[in-house]
C-alpha cells in the first residue's frame, strides 16, 4: 500500500510541476515534455509561433524558489521587461466564470484536455480580464491587453493581463 500511495504521490506532483523531495528519488523532467508542453498526441494542433506575438517560450522559461512553503518566481530580465506594457497572446482559454461569453479566463499555451485538470503550471498561463465579454471557443484566440509580470500573486499566477480585448 505505501508503494502505491507513494508511486500516486511522485504522479501527482510530476502532474504540477512540483519537484518531489525527501524518500522519493526526483525524475528529471526531458525537455520538450511534461505540464504546460504540447502533447504530440493531442488531437489539437500545437500553437504556431506568431511573430505579432509574445512566445510562450518566454513566458515558460521562469525558474523560481520555494520560501515559506510558496513557490514564487524568478524572472529574468526579458520577462520583467514586458510588465505594464501591451502585448498580444494566442492561447487556449480556461473560462473562470459560467457563461457562453465570458471576461475572466486563464490563457493557456497547452488546449484543455479535461474540464477537471489544469494542463501546466502558472509559467504555461496566464490570467485574463477582458474590457468586454468575449465568447467561449476551444480554438485558439489571440488576444490584447496590458501584461504584468506578477513577482507575488496570493493565487499562485506569475502572469495577468488586462484590459484585454480579442483581436481579430
Amino acid at each position: 500500500m505505501k508503494s502505491v500511495l507513494g508511486a500516486g504521490l511522485l504522479a501527482l506532483a510530476a502532474a504540477v510541476g512540483a519537484q518531489p523531495t525527501g524518500a522519493f528519488p526526483a525524475k528529471p523532467v526531458v525537455p520538450g515534455t511534461g505540464a504546460g508542453v504540447h502533447s504530440p498526441d493531442s488531437p489539437i494542433p500545437p500553437l504556431p509561433e506568431r511573430s505579432d506575438a509574445l512566445p510562450w517560450s518566454l513566458l515558460t522559461a521562469v525558474k523560481h524558489r520555494t520560501e515559506n512553503k510558496r513557490v514564487l518566481p524568478l524572472f529574468s530580465p526579458e520577462q520583467l521587461a514586458l510588465d505594464g506594457k501591451p502585448q498580444r497572446l494566442q492561447g487556449f482559454m480556461m473560462p473562470l466564470q459560467p457563461g457562453e461569453k465570458v471576461r475572466h479566463f486563464l490563457l493557456s499555451s497547452v488546449p484543455l484536455t479535461c474540464s477537471f485538470c489544469v494542463p501546466g503550471g502558472p509559467e504555461s498561463m496566464v490570467e485574463v480580464r477582458t474590457r468586454t465579454p468575449v465568447a467561449y471557443t476551444p480554438e485558439p484566440v489571440l488576444v490584447e491587453g496590458r501584461f504584468h509580470v506578477l513577482r507575488d500573486d496570493p493565487m499562485g499566477l506569475f502572469y495577468r493581463m488586462t484590459d484585454a480585448a480579442p483581436v481579430r
